[in-house]
Order: structure tokens, then sequence, then C-alpha cells
């Protein structure tokens, strides 16, 4: 197995061109997987995912990502350097739903599959192979549910946002919403505040949330908190504890790395919405190889969801999930 790692928009030379003759024919196959960034956690297993599907179908994997999560600029710029470089497929989480069509639909158009994995793209489902991700509105209504449980039916709720037109994380923040529905004794006080995608500007938003939230006597006026995804989630941890709150708020985030399983171990975080990074980055792999070699597909791959708690969090299979066997793959 081959794998060739980037992380700019300067790519592939003459060599790899040359291997890429004629590989509908062979086993050959050169295939980009392109993540919204690669510093999070989350993308890194990702990352480990694919590198183990390649090693078992005998593909080269290129894995290359914007340097922010928001530059949806580069992120196209990077899938027509991969379509202008004649590459076997493109597995794309893509940073926008919107803004990220043209370049699929171009891809496609110009004989290059794409295999869509963790953020759907719209109006797109009859020109992606696959999409592959987690139910990420379902996640929002069982993060609902938990709070609900925690709050015992009663109280005022906010919920961060991470940045507009990230599929996934404005569904699982609209499953939450729409799930609070079926509880008439809490109140999602305020959901419309988007913060960014790197952790320190959600920190910084968390501590202006939470101060709009806090009396004149420095108590909180909210009883619950809910973040979509790891740099929400991190932000608020971070907030909460400078600002000495930890303990007077219940609060459920999504995603896990080091710190946000520090976080729920020590009772800072009552519970993580978890995804399955891993595999996402397996099958993304895995179904591109299937249908280049003419295989069918299932169009549509829920990746799973568990709650995570300090009730469950030792349990084999959710260490599973927790800790992800990354050095073997990266090599870290």
């Amino acid at each position: 197995m081959k794998i060739i790692h980037r992380f700019s928009i300067v790519l592939l030379g003459i060599s790899l061109l040359g291997s890429c003759g004629d590989q509908k024919n062979d086993e050959a196959f050169v295939i980009s997987v392109i993540p919204k960034g690669s510093t999070h956690i989350f993308w890194q297993s990702i990352h480990a995912g694919a590198l183990k599907a390649a090693s078992e179908v005998g593909a080269q994997i290129n894995w290359i990502g914007p340097e922010k999560e928001d530059d949806r600029q580069q992120q196209i710029a990077l899938i027509d350097n991969q379509v202008m470089n004649q590459v076997s497929g493109i597995v794309l989480a893509p940073i926008d739903d919107m803004a990220l069509r043209r370049p699929v639909h171009d891809a496609v158009a110009r004989g290059v599959p794409v295999v869509i994995i963790d953020s759907d793209l719209k109006d797109s489902k009859d020109v992606y192979t696959s999409y592959i991700a987690t139910n990420n509105y379902q996640g929002g209504q069982i993060a609902a549910r938990q709070l609900d449980s925690l709050l015992s039916g009663k109280g005022h709720v906010i919920v961060l946002r991470e940045s507009e037109g990230a599929a996934s994380t404005q569904a699982r923040a609209n499953g939450f919403v729409d799930g609070m529905r079926a509880f008439p004794g809490i109140e999602v006080v305020s959901d419309d505040q988007y913060v960014g995608v790197t952790k320190t500007l959600a920190q910084q938003a968390a501590e202006n949330i939470l101060l709009r939230f806090t009396d004149r006597a420095g108590n909180l006026t909210i009883q619950g908190i809910f973040c979509p995804n790891e740099s929400t989630t991190y932000g608020m941890l971070q907030a909460l504890s400078r600002r000495r709150l930890n303990g007077q708020v219940k609060f459920i985030g999504f995603d896990s790395s080091e710190s946000l399983i520090n976080g729920l171990r020590e009772g800072n975080i009552n519970g993580l919405i978890v995804q399955n990074p891993f595999k996402m980055g397996y099958l993304g792999v895995k179904t591109m190889v299937e249908h280049l070699r003419g295989q069918p597909v299932v169009k549509l791959i829920d990746t799973g969801v568990a709650y995570v708690n300090q009730e469950n969090m030792d349990n084999p299979e959710i260490m599973q999930l927790l800790y992800p066997d990354l050095k073997k793959w990266l090599g870290e």
C-alpha cells in the first residue's frame, strides 16, 4: 500500500499521474480523501479509518484538507485540483452544503465519482455515489432526551451552533431544539448563537453567552447546555472552568477528545454524544472502491451514535469509540 499525505493545494506530482493510467481495469485506485480540516481528533480518526480500508483493498490514499474548517474556497480548489489530476475517486466531508455543490457536480460530470461523508450536500443525492455519516438529527434528539432527564423535565437551556452551512452540526442543533418541544417544562432560551469553527472562537463566544445568562449575584440563569461538536464543547468546557461555573449547569456535548473525556470523567461534562469517525473513514474508502469495481453500493449508510456518561464510559464497546487506535495507522 502506498500512502500519500498532503495538506496544501500543491499536490500530486507527475509520477502519481503516471500511475493512474488505466485504473478502471486494475486495482491501483487513487482516492483523495478531503476532510473539513485535519487538526481535530475527529478528522484524525477518519484518516486512520481510511488508511485501514486502503490497506485492505490495495488503494492509494491522498489525504488533503483545508487549513481551516471554514475555508470553503480552499476545499473547492482541492476538489478541482484532484479532478484535474484524474484521481479515481474522491471521499469528501463538505464544509458547506451549498458551496460545495458545484465542484462535486463538476467532478462527477468529468468522470470522478464522489462519496460524501460526515455532512450531506443539498440536492445532490442523484449525483454522489453514497452518503456515509452519523444520523446527526437523531444525535441531537438523543441529547434533548438526556438533558431532559438530567433536568427532571424543568429548566432553561441554551444551544451553541458551530457555523452556518455546516450540515452536520446544524442537523444536531435542529434535532436538539425539535426534541425539546416534547418537554414543555424546558425552554430553549437561545439557539441562534454561531461561534465559528475554532476552539478559541468557541471559548470566546461561550464566555459571552454565559455572561448574558448570569444574574447580578453571579449565578447562572440557565440550567442546561448543548454543544454540537468537539470545538464548541471544548470552548464551553473552558468557559465554564474559567468562570468557576462547573457543576452549576447540566452540560451535554458532541464528539470526543482527550480534554472532553477528562471533562466527562471529572463530572464537568454530564454526557457526550459520540460518533464513529473511524468507521466513517473506513467505509468511505471501501464504498468508493466497491463502486469503482462496478459493485452495487448502499446509497445511505448510518455509522451510528452513542450516548456516553460516567456510568458507561469504561464499557469495552464505548472505550473503542473513545480511544481509537490512531497510532497504528497514523504512526504518531
